[in-house]
């Protein structure tokens, strides 16, 4: 099985990096391998409770000047409901979902800007402070 790679954020604020292979949506947990850690290293069990949302990425590097677009593109194709998510810490995110209003911990949001490092977002409901439909 290919790892994903992901960056964790923390309702606290911390960041995680690594690489998981065990992230199933309806779980309250899953492993990471810290991307600081050795290839030897115990993967950490992370709750899903405990988490903002988990950022599946290109690459651990990104671009840190890079300036994410909250908007869909002019003609831009995508499948699903728009929303617009509002996390606890007032980031806010626009994209697209398949699966927002599903039973579960969380849903997968595919952002609205598609340049990025990230791919898509595993977004845990009961921790994001508002999710709303986006226009057309």
């Amino acid at each position: 099985m290919k790892a994903d790679t992901v960056v964790i954020h923390f309702l606290d604020g911390r960041l995680l990096k690594g690489a998981t292979e065990d992230f199933f949506p309806p779980a309250t947990t899953f492993h990471i391998r810290p991307a600081d850690a050795g290839d030897e290293a115990v993967p950490a069990c992370i709750r899903l409770a405990d988490l903002k949302a988990v950022f599946f990425v290109r690459d651990l590097t990104g671009d840190s000047k890079y300036v994410y677009r909250n908007r869909f593109s002019k003609g831009q194709r995508f499948t699903g409901q728009k929303v617009r998510v509002t996390f606890g810490d007032g980031e806010v995110m626009v994209g697209w979902t398949m699966g927002y209003g599903e039973p579960g911990p969380g849903f997968f949001l595919c952002p609205a800007d598609t340049n990025g490092n990230t791919q898509r977002v595993f977004v845990i409901s009961a921790n994001a402070r508002e999710i709303a439909p986006q226009g057309p």
